[in-house]
């Protein structure tokens, strides 16, 4: 793996040369400029201008591993895209819309949303049970539920292929790393913002191992391809600890094949520093990203305070997941 910071780009892209990446300078000067300290107010003004006009409100989706309730928002033009968002414990598909703030940028891209919502009657304090074994397989329990919701989505309103993807706040990040695991046939595209690796943990005391950074075991038949990952975390998580987090990217570069070229950059953001570092594969295309974020704790990053677990202090953890899925989906 080649590291870089941004002075250093000239020498990678000669480096790359050298290793006959697929003329891959061209492609890495476009992620450079895509994985760069991005301007606000200019990163957002592509999304401000299509009108739309979300739909609100309770439905249910039901299948043979159960049912779950949901809000979906729809864009009047034609849909482009699919995001799935999953909240965290004790919080509601309202409460991390209003969080996230992300619901207006995404419409705005012709992206529909969807937030599923965990029921007390599953868990006592509305968390996805990333830690149950039946919830961390493909075509039982939760995973076939989400997965079978965002394919049915994806068919009703005509989403185009490769352009469904999944984000989640911790025990909802957990879970969207499950379902990029489990369904990468159905999900193109994972975000976590303080969530866990797949197969930490069995149960709930393992649980909480996992998630102060000891997990008690690693199991689990993965995915053999790798899904397109970004992860935000913060050093002051004392919830789930932010190694998490790097434990995620490090299994998700693990099943990328060849050469892999690797960009850090650090900035500052409303007041929060961070390092960010982006992974590309062979052919320039985004594989992970990985956002950490100096003296956030456990909180959505750069989030509205009209929701809970935000801080509205560092980068946008919103704009910057839509950003990264953008490119991924090949959209401009």
């Amino acid at each position: 793996m080649i590291n870089l910071n941004a002075g250093a780009l000239r020498q990678a892209m000669d480096d790359t040369r050298a290793g006959n990446l697929l003329e891959a300078t061209a492609l890495i000067q476009k992620t450079l400029g895509q994985h760069g300290l991005l301007d606000q107010t200019a990163a957002s003004a592509p999304w401000q201008q299509r009108p739309h006009k979300p739909r609100t409100g309770r439905l249910t989706y039901s299948c043979d591993a159960g049912s779950r309730a949901y809000v979906l928002h729809v864009p009047t033009a034609p849909v482009q895209g699919l995001l799935m968002m999953l909240h965290g414990c004790t919080q509601t598909p309202e409460d991390f819309a209003a969080g996230t703030n992300i619901v207006d940028s995404a419409l705005a891209l012709g992206w529909a949303v969807v937030f599923p919502a965990q029921s007390r009657g599953d868990n006592a304090q509305s968390c996805w049970n990333w830690f149950s074994g039946a919830d961390q397989q493909r075509d039982r329990g939760e995973p076939a539920i989400l997965a079978g919701l965002a394919r049915e989505l994806a068919m009703k309103h005509g989403v185009p292929k490769n352009r469904t993807f999944v984000a989640g706040l911790s025990a909802g990040g957990a879970m969207a790393v499950i379902l990029g695991e489990t369904y990468p046939d159905v999900f193109s595209g994972v975000a976590v913002h303080s969530g866990l690796p797949y197969g930490s943990a069995r149960g709930v005391n393992e649980a909480f191992a996992a998630m102060t950074g000891n997990p008690a075991r690693r199991s689990g038949k993965t995915r053999t391809a790798a899904v397109p990952t970004i992860v935000f975390h913060g050093t002051a998580d004392r919830t789930v600890v932010a190694a998490n987090g790097g434990q995620i990217i490090a299994d998700s570069l693990a099943k990328a094949e060849g050469q892999q070229t690797q960009i850090v950059q650090t900035g500052s953001a409303q007041g929060k520093s961070f390092t960010q570092t982006a992974t590309l594969a062979t052919d320039g295309s985004p594989l992970t990203e990985h956002w950490e974020i100096d003296g956030l704790g456990h909180a959505w990053s750069g989030g509205n305070p009209a929701g809970s677990h935000t801080d509205a202090n560092g980068p946008s953890a919103s704009a910057e997941i839509l950003r990264f899925f953008t490119d991924i989906s090949g959209e401009v």
